[in-house]
C-alpha cells in the first residue's frame, strides 16, 4: 500500500502545487490506490501540471482528457483542474509566487478559508492534504481530523511517512 501513499514535496514548484492539488481533486471520495495507479495518465492529460498551459485548455482540451484511458470521467473534477490553473497562475501573478501566497495568512484557519474560496474543489481535507504534501504548516493531524467526518487511513498513513521522514511540518 505504500506505494499509494504521496511524499511530501520540499522545495515545490509550480507545477508541483498543481500536480498535488490535482491528485486532491481527484482522490477526493476514490481509493487513492485507484488514483495512484493511473497517475501517468493524468500527468500525460494535464501537460505534465504546467498550470500556464492547462489554464488554457478549451473545450476540445476537456473532451480530449475526459476521453483520455485511465482518466476518471467526472466532468465536474476535469472543469475543477482546469480552473485551478488558472487560479495558481493569477495567484501566481498575483503575489509573486505561490509560497508567498500561502505565506501571506496569518493563521491556517484564514488560509484555509481563502483556498477554499480562490480554488474549485478543494474542501477542508483538500486543503489541509495540499498544504502537508507542499511542505507547509498545517494543524496537528490528530487534533484537525477530528473536525473532519469518516475515517482516513491513507492520510493517517501518510502523515506517519512524513514524520518518521522529518517531512512533516504540523503544528501543535
Amino acid at each position: 500500500m505504500a506505494e499509494t501513499i504521496p511524499e511530501v514535496i520540499e522545495a515545490p514548484a509550480p507545477a508541483d502545487y498543481f500536480e498535488v492539488m490535482t491528485r486532491a481533486v481527484f482522490q477526493a471520495g476514490v481509493s487513492w490506490k485507484q488514483i495512484a495507479q493511473q497517475w501517468e495518465a493524468y500527468r500525460d492529460a494535464f501537460a505534465c501540471f504546467d498550470p500556464a498551459r492547462v489554464a488554457k485548455y478549451d473545450d476540445l482540451d476537456r473532451v480530449r482528457v475526459l476521453e483520455a484511458p485511465g482518466i476518471l470521467r467526472s466532468r465536474r473534477k476535469v472543469d475543477a483542474t482546469i480552473a485551478n490553473a488558472a487560479a495558481l497562475v493569477k495567484t501566481k501573478h498575483e503575489f509573486g509566487s505561490v509560497d508567498r501566497y500561502l505565506e501571506s495568512f496569518d493563521s491556517y484557519a484564514a488560509l484555509a478559508k481563502d483556498v477554499k474560496k480562490r480554488f474549485a474543489f478543494m474542501g477542508e481535507m483538500n486543503v489541509w492534504y495540499w498544504l502537508f504534501r507542499t511542505g507547509h504548516s498545517v494543524p496537528r493531524f490528530e487534533s484537525w481530523v477530528q473536525t473532519i467526518p469518516g475515517d482516513h487511513p491513507r492520510m493517517r498513513e501518510m502523515v506517519e511517512r512524513a514524520r518518521a521522514q522529518g517531512r512533516s511540518k504540523e503544528r501543535p
